[in-house]
């Protein structure tokens, strides 16, 4: 830099023309020369800026400097958000969101208990596999150090402070630094955990951590089921010290997503072994949750496949009918994602009732995907329908509670205003809420339950409560169907029920 301080302090643009034509020349090459090394110079720089934006926003003047410690606000401009129902106009209130409100003998905040996912917020840089990171975030400094882990959990909780929730969910490697050993991985975890109790005060609380066990190369084979002993052994390492803090910073659950956990083709895998090898993981898991007083519940997330082809975990049927089989029903539930439910083929609503009527609905990662993209986009649920089917699952559910929903969604890649962040958040909050609303005008119209009622009203019959009773064999059976003779058929009413439902929206 100091050729180029040089350079511009020494060149002068009114240089005198010679009167012989060689010195001429050569005092323009001369020239020519600086003027390309001054421009070179100034592309550098520029470049360089470029290249290190500033970690501090414009606004807080110089109230950040370079260090870990970050004076004022992260998100200035930002007011808490408040409802001012739905006629507002304004991008950063509720408009259906009215947390005090009670709707169905609840209040709307009891019924949502609404979570933020650190590692989209916070994490998410906007980057897929077609191009680079979009997303720089001013408080941001290019390091994965755990100054900067400290950074942005105090920019997590002054967003949800503001936001006005009282939950949050974590990945560990999400929160802290993977180091080179696990030692040097607990301790960096051990000392942003230390921070996030202090910030999370008395009212806030995850709603559930869980463990990274997909993205380190270590777990290209999966975790649980690697066919590597270590892997299965640093796997329960890391899982153990994952729910050690979420028990100590409060969580009321544990999630097991298993992205890795599943096969690419069956030629070089022994599916029955990884299987027994999963229980064994999960039995683990329960018995160490009773060791160390952890009250939370124990949830699987089900996902058919991405990254893995074939998961364990395809879906709610699938999930329960594993648990069922290892004996762990009464110590698991599911996570049940709407954007993993497509994925499987199903609606969000089919998920959500199939985990219902297993006893097994637990939580809910509220987010949505693309008809037209197959693959998992984990974009905020903002359809009014589909958020009115899954809060009638919730309703006949009695609620979510320990569990609740999370937000496991992200900013598209072109979203990169500090703002936006909060924008999605009120939509999806939004949207879940009047969906809400709208259950309750379904309930209280009454006429959806009267046309199922009505369908399945032959069964409101004392031949009916004996099958229901499991008190009919076949041999009385094929008496009364002798009896009966050629069974009338009713219209299942399908229009008017979509009709019903509509008008509630």
């Amino acid at each position: 830099m100091f050729l180029c301080a040089d350079l511009v302090n020494g060149y002068s643009p009114n240089w005198s023309i010679s009167n012989n034509y060689s010195s001429l020349h050569e005092s323009m090459k001369m020239k020519a020369g600086k003027i390309f090394l001054l421009l070179l110079c100034l592309n550098v720089i520029t470049i360089g800026v470029i290249a290190n934006p500033p970690t501090c926003d414009a606004n807080l003047g110089e109230a950040c400097s370079d260090s870990s410690e970050w004076q004022g606000e992260f998100f200035p401009g930002i007011p808490k958000i408040k409802y001012e129902g739905p006629s507002s106009k304004n991008p950063l209130a509720y408009k259906w969101y009215n947390k005090e409100e009670e709707i169905l003998g609840k209040k709307m905040k009891d019924w949502m208990r609404f979570s933020v996912a650190f590692w989209h917020t916070f994490r998410g840089s906007g980057s897929d596999p077609f191009g680079a990171p979009t997303k720089s975030w001013p408080w941001e400094d290019g390091t994965n150090s755990v100054a900067m882990a400290k950074r942005r959990m105090k920019a997590n909780f002054e967003f949800i402070n503001k936001l006005g929730v009282d939950w949050w969910c974590f990945h560990d490697r999400d929160i802290a630094p993977d180091g080179k050993t696990l030692e040097e991985s607990n301790a960096n975890l051990d000392e942003v955990v230390a921070l996030a109790k202090e910030l999370q005060g008395t009212k806030i609380r995850p709603l559930w951590g869980t463990a990274q066990l997909f993205m380190h190369p270590r777990y290209m084979h999966g975790g649980a089921t690697s066919s590597e002993l270590g892997v299965y052994v640093y796997s329960a390492a890391q899982v153990k010290k994952a729910m050690e803090v979420t028990h100590y910073l409060g969580g009321e659950n544990y999630v097991f997503w298993g992205g890795r956990e599943g096969y690419q083709t069956l030629l070089n895998t022994d599916m029955g072994r990884e299987l027994d090898h999963m229980a064994r993981f999960f039995e683990s898991a329960a018995a160490y949750k009773k060791k160390i007083g952890f009250n939370g519940t124990l949830l699987i997330e089900p996902k058919p496949q991405e990254p893995t082809k074939h998961q364990y975990d395809w879906d709610a049927a699938t999930a329960a009918n594993f648990l069922r089989k290892y004996g762990l029903e009464g110590e698991f539930k599911l996570n049940i994602e709407c954007n993993h439910a497509t994925l499987s083929g199903h609606s969000c609503h089919h998920e959500l009732e199939t985990a219902r009527l297993n006893s097994m609905l637990g939580n809910i990662d509220a987010n949505t995907g693309d008809p037209q993209i197959g693959w998992d986009t984990d974009q905020f649920l903002t359809d009014i329908g589909e958020a009115t089917l899954v809060m009638l699952s919730v309703v006949r559910n009695g609620g979510l509670a320990p569990g609740g929903f999370n937000f496991d969604a992200k900013l598209r890649r072109e979203s990169t205003d500090v703002e936006d962040l909060f924008i999605a958040h009120i939509s999806g909050m939004d949207t879940l809420a009047r969906g809400l609303c709208n259950v309750a005008k379904l309930i209280e119209d009454g006429s959806l339950a009267e046309l199922v009622r009505k369908r399945y009203q032959s069964f409101d019959s004392e031949l009916g409560a004996q099958i229901e009773a499991g008190k009919a064999d076949f041999d009385m059976l094929e008496k009364k169907a002798f009896e009966l003779g050629e069974p009338k058929v009713a219209s299942a009413k399908q229009e008017l029920a979509e009709m019903i439902f509509q008008s509630a929206l």
